[in-house]
């Protein structure tokens, strides 16, 4: 539709059989509740997956004219996946929505609709019970963490987050841990991109389990905080030097 823009869709999968015609379903609902965007594409990467999700997205991929899809040769993980999504998307505006259906359509739709109102779209779990404790305390951690190192205010820096195809096209994405969304917050809001947070309600993933919290997870974000730190606040510290300002 004229005037309207556009969104590509990075979704990436590992062993989610279960749950990934959900998601395309959670996504496409959204899409057209929303009715936010004129044109959109579903970028679906199979991270090497031993179940049937190869299978399954090329089976979505023929019947979905929008639906893209990506076989990686081995394990990537999540941030390898967003890079190349980046890289092959042609919307002008990106987010990424994991494919194991845990953001049900209704949140998915109300980040959506936050789009141009700031540079950044940037949502945060309301409903954090839903998770583990484990899981909420490390996530807390890190948030703390990251706010304290580099002087920000975010709620939250692993969530779906919509933002400008253009702008993340320019930015050198080195980061393929789970640190990878946070390295791109940080190096923008401290550029001086506006941004608007926005609470939305998850789900628990209906089969599989995180694969968050393994050793080498760990240890690629303790290697990419620490490379971040490096960048942004000694070796460019005066490109850094501009904190971006949140919409109400």
């Amino acid at each position: 539709m004229a005037g309207k823009p556009s969104i590509s869709i990075i979704v990436p999968c590992y062993n989610e059989a279960g749950n990934i015609e959900g998601t395309v379903e959670s996504i496409k609902s959204a899409l057209n509740s929303s009715g936010s965007f004129g044109q959109y594409e579903i970028i679906i990467f199979n991270d090497f997956s031993t179940d049937k999700t190869g299978e399954l997205i090329d089976a979505i991929a023929e019947r979905e004219e929008s639906v893209r899809v990506v076989h990686n040769q081995r394990n990537m993980g999540f941030g390898y996946n967003y890079t190349e999504g980046v890289r092959l998307a042609r919307m002008e505006y990106i987010i990424m929505v994991p494919g194991d259906n845990e953001i049900p359509s209704t949140a998915i739709e109300k980040v959506f609709n936050e789009t141009g109102r700031a540079d950044l779209v940037i949502p945060y779990t309301a409903n954090t019970e839903v998770r583990p404790m484990s899981r909420r305390v490390v996530s807390r951690a890190f948030t703390i963490l990251i706010n304290s190192l580099f002087g920000l205010r975010l709620k939250y820096y692993n969530g779906t987050c919509v933002l400008k195809a253009k702008e993340l096209k320019e930015l050198k994405l080195t980061t393929w841990g789970f640190a990878y969304m946070a390295s791109i917050l940080v190096r923008l809001i401290r550029s001086g991109a506006t941004y608007v947070e926005v609470g939305v309600d998850i789900t628990q993933r209906e089969t599989g389990s995180s694969q968050a919290f393994t050793i080498k997870n760990i240890l690629s974000v303790v290697s990419a905080i620490a490379g971040l730190f490096i960048e942004v606040r000694l070796t460019d510290r005066a490109h850094y030097n501009r904190a971006g300002t949140a919409k109400s």
